[in-house]
């Protein structure tokens, strides 16, 4: 996976995470639409649970970030060849 494609996936990763911590998403996901976008169980989360949820996601969106900028091989998620 290219650099700039690297940037551009965990960046708007880390903008869903934002929107739902941040902006209202939590409480627009409550319910069954954050099954297709958070988890199988996320309809029976709170909004609290949501932001939990997307906290955790930030976190280790922020951790694979770097690590793919500095191991270049570790940005294929399929099949391991980029």
């Amino acid at each position: 996976m290219s650099l700039a494609l690297w940037i551009a996936v965990h960046a708007a990763e880390a903008l869903f995470c934002l929107w739902v911590l941040r902006w209202g998403g939590a409480e627009r996901l409550e319910g069954s639409f954050a099954s297709g976008l958070v988890s199988n169980f996320a309809p029976r989360w709170s909004a609290e649970g949501l932001r939990m949820a997307a906290l955790i996601l930030l976190v280790f969106c922020a951790i694979t970030f770097v690590v793919g900028l500095f191991v270049p091989s570790l940005r294929c998620w399929v099949g391991g060849s980029c």
